[in-house]
């Protein structure tokens, strides 16, 4: 009489095979996850930089003047030219200077320098 063993599960081998190659997926794709997480930062912080350049320039053009401060564009009345913006990376805004000329809208802050659009 023979018996029918069946093979229930997996053999040791197949689940170290299995381990190893998540190990590997993990170890390339982590990494990765760091990368991104930078980029998007950063075009995050750039994004801010544009809306305070533009409503900069047009709390410039409508007052007559060529340079802001960060507190003058912001506030409680109607006449806002941005609401507050928060911080992604821990950069701050409060310290901005915005300078505008013919073709160029200049961003200055301790934080992170000096940043140039043009117009």
């Amino acid at each position: 009489m023979k018996r029918n063993y069946s093979r229930d599960g997996f053999t040791l081998v197949e689940i170290m095979i299995v381990v190893v190659i998540i190990g590997l997926l993990a170890a390339m794709a982590i990494p990765t996850f760091g990368v991104v997480r930078q980029q998007s930062r950063m075009k995050s912080v750039t994004n801010n930089l544009r809306q305070i350049a533009m409503a900069a320039s047009t709390y410039m053009l409508n007052n007559g003047i060529t340079q802001a401060a960060y507190t003058d564009l912001i506030g409680n009345s109607t006449d806002d030219y941005l609401h507050t913006i928060s911080s992604i990376a821990g950069e701050d805004y409060s310290t901005l200077t915005v300078a505008q000329t013919a073709t160029q809208v200049s961003i200055t802050s301790v934080t992170f320098g000096t940043a140039t659009y043009n117009m």
